[in-house]
């Protein structure tokens, strides 16, 4: 019997054990945004290391942070074999509104082959596939094919504040031979896909002043700056009408794609239609000479996310505001620092800053962006792995949002990063009825378990 047979038995066998376990932690609300839940944090932290224990992991250990806590273990016992460090976060988002739930989110339900819960698919579910992957691996073969390490933490969702601090402390304890991460998702439902690549993030808030209060526009308007049209005019200054971004020098060490890039994204043959009609828009808007799925993977963005000042209530009030202000975030791509970026929008909006008003620019958190070549052999084993159990070839794919750690990652221990995820974008992660298709479920803890034999296969 080959060593998927022996998986497949005995996940079909322990289906209803696992997700009756699964429940157990997704019951946890270890909501890390909110102090009242911080017993909950340490509750959901001490069940991932007791979990550790029981699968005989060794020097398992919840260490402190300034925030919430960091869970550790370790099995190097598969001499001559790679390593894999395995991270996760098992904190979750804040779950309001309340009233938009079909079901409690902390009591989970399944539902045509969904769990539905907080936590479900981002990040619990799919941390909780790789403890039930390992136990697997043990019960079927008697040891495990690689050497493995853990770390997960409970700080993701509030952007990882304390876990840099934490892997720069301990570079070598969490030493390997590359990182892998379940935290993202297929491509399509039944299409799987490995992501090669995440865009940085960084941003800042601009605050417009002008007068000193609020002035009667009769008696002072067309002689005194307005703050909302000074901010206008400075937000209308950062894109030119096909969305390309006007910021000085904001271009300059952006990675172009490869050919063999481009070809594969045009493989996929994305459904522009399909999406128009899914999110409601007559047109899509983009940086002219790129695809849809370039320009959402692998472009750099600047967006305006929020504007603020003046009058909104009902009915009309006739002042000059005194101050606006807006957020503005931009995702960026390989090579991109973000730190380099705020200086330049900073300048930008220094030099086109109106008359009459005085501009103060703060800066927000910020990720850089990370990508592993997708011809990388650990990339294509993942690929491997997923083609074995989905029966469709694998995606290779860039993700358009961020996940800041994995640049962290990168950065501190200078290893390939390897992102094997098995959610889908319609499983509202951040909303309310977060689920997760029990297909992918299924077929991910299979994946996750041939993925450790081709890795232990390959000469890093």
């Amino acid at each position: 019997m080959s060593h998927l047979q022996k998986l497949d038995k005995y996940f079909s066998d322990n289906r209803e054990k696992h997700l009756e376990e699964l429940f157990d932690f997704l019951r946890i609300p270890s909501i890390s945004s909110l102090s009242e839940h911080k017993e909950d944090m340490q509750t959901a932290a001490n069940w991932l290391a007791d979990k550790l224990r029981k699968l005989n992991i060794e020097n398992v250990s919840v260490d402190p942070t300034k925030g919430h806590p960091v869970v550790y273990g370790e099995w190097l016992h598969a001499e001559g074999k790679p390593t894999i460090l395995f991270y996760g976060h098992y904190d979750v988002q804040p779950v309001d509104p309340l009233n938009l739930w079909d079901s409690e989110p902390f009591k989970p339900e399944i539902r045509d082959n969904k769990l539905f819960a907080r936590g479900a698919s981002d990040d619990k579910g799919q941390v909780y596939m790789h403890l039930k992957m390992i136990e697997a691996l043990f019960a079927t073969e008697g040891t495990l094919p690689v050497n493995v390490k853990f770390i997960y933490e409970g700080e993701e969702e509030i952007g990882s504040p304390n876990l840099p601090a934490y892997v720069e402390a301990n570079k070598e304890k969490l030493a390997a031979d590359l990182i892998l991460i379940s935290d993202t998702g297929l491509y399509a439902p039944g299409k799987p896909a490995v992501c090669y690549g995440l865009r940085g993030l960084t941003g800042v808030q601009i605050d417009v002043r002008g007068a000193k209060g609020d002035l009667h526009s009769g008696l002072y308007g067309g002689g005194v700056q307005n703050a909302i049209h000074a901010l206008a005019e400075i937000l209308a200054s950062f894109r030119d009408e096909h969305g390309t971004i006007q910021v000085e020098g904001f271009y300059d060490k952006v990675r172009p794609l490869s050919d063999e890039e481009r070809q594969a994204y045009r493989d996929l043959q994305f459904d522009e239609e399909a999406l128009k009609e899914e999110i409601g828009v007559q047109e899509l808007f983009g940086e002219a000479g790129y695809s849809y799925l370039e320009q959402t993977w692998a472009r750099p963005t600047l967006e305006v996310n929020g504007v603020f000042g003046g009058f909104s209530g009902e009915g009309i009030k006739t002042v000059l505001p005194a101050e606006a202000g807006a957020k503005i975030t931009c995702r960026l791509v390989p090579d991109q620092d973000p730190n380099e970026i705020v200086q330049l929008l900073k300048a930008h909006i220094e030099k086109h800053k109106p008359k009459g008003v005085t501009v103060n620019v703060s800066e927000f958190d910020k990720g850089a962006p990370y990508m592993t070549p997708f011809d990388h052999p650990l990339i294509q084993a993942a690929g491997r792995s997923y083609e074995k159990i989905y029966n469709v070839p694998t995606a290779f794919i860039r993700g358009g949002g961020s996940i800041p750690i994995v640049a962290a990652f990168d950065e501190i221990l200078s290893l390939p990063v390897v992102l094997m995820g098995f959610g889908l974008n319609s499983e509202n992660f951040h909303a309310p009825n977060e689920h997760f298709h029990l297909e992918n479920f299924d077929k991910g803890l299979r994946v996750l378990g041939d993925y450790l034999h081709e890795v232990s296969n390959l000469k890093l």
